[in-house]
């Protein structure tokens, strides 16, 4: 249901606005990649407006995720070890619940003597 509700109310109009632009910027441009030659470009490319603005728009998102994902990497580091010790207390704890439940030999079954 709120799958629905967020689907209609962003993605919708999201999609609405992303086709009006590529419509309305579908003229050809010239993007170059040559900062010595602005005249004759050794790189360029001849691409729609909305391709050269739409495909920036995903770099930046990319780089942004990328440069996020190194960022919290110390963060990361300390969730594994976090996550490492839980486990052991974890096992520690099992362990101990596992020798109290255990049936306590009696303090005479150790004084006796095996009969021969």
């Amino acid at each position: 249901m709120l799958r629905k509700i967020f689907n209609g109310l962003i993605l919708l109009p999201l999609a609405i606005v992303l086709v009006v632009f590529a419509v309305a910027n579908r003229h050809a441009v010239r993007v170059s990649l040559d900062p010595f030659n602005a005249s004759d470009p050794a790189l360029s490319l001849t691409a729609p407006l909305f391709v050269v603005m739409l495909l920036s728009a995903i770099a930046g998102v990319v780089a942004g995720g990328i440069f996020t994902w190194i960022g919290q990497r110390g963060w990361r580091k300390a969730a594994r070890l976090h996550a490492a010790d839980a486990r052991q207390a974890h096992r520690e704890l099992d362990a101990q619940k596992a020798a109290q439940s255990a049936p306590a030999a009696s303090p005479n079954a150790m004084l006796r003597l095996p009969v021969r």
